[in-house]
């Protein structure tokens, strides 16, 4: 996943760029052309905006990039990452070393699971033994 400085995201206002609201039904707005919507976090405790992505995943199948954008904290990022979110701008008072860290803790995080996600779809099992068998 890619982390940005609040400083860094600049909302673009073009046909390739869709920004959603976090009450939008995330499988109604067509998605010719867009190459990558932000999705926004009003504040930390609404969460809408990981179903939205996961929604655009797994049933859009929505290949360009998914940004979170807003209330966007540190210790949301594993989440983020399991929902299908590429890149998280971080909330302005959030430490960019800190959020790197945390990702680098989580290099795995399919390891111990027992579900996939809206990126990987196959649990990790399934995935262990499918490679013993190969």
């Amino acid at each position: 996943m890619k982390l940005l400085p609040f400083t860094d995201h600049a909302a673009v206002d073009d046909s390739s760029t869709l920004g959603l609201p976090n009450d939008a039904d995330p499988l109604s707005p067509s998605l010719d052309g867009v190459a990558r919507i932000d999705l926004h976090f009003p504040r930390f405790t609404d969460g809408r905006a990981f179903s939205q992505a996961f929604l655009l995943r797994r049933r859009r199948g929505f290949q360009g990039e998914i940004r979170a954008t807003g209330d966007v904290l540190v210790d949301q990022l594993a989440q983020m990452e399991r929902s299908g979110f590429d890149v998280a701008v971080l909330r302005a008072d959030q430490d960019m070393a800190t959020a790197q860290r945390v990702l680098a803790s989580y290099p795995g995080h399919k390891v111990g699971t027992y579900q996939g996600d809206a990126v990987d779809i196959q649990p990790h099992f399934r995935e262990t033994r499918e490679g013993a068998a190969a």
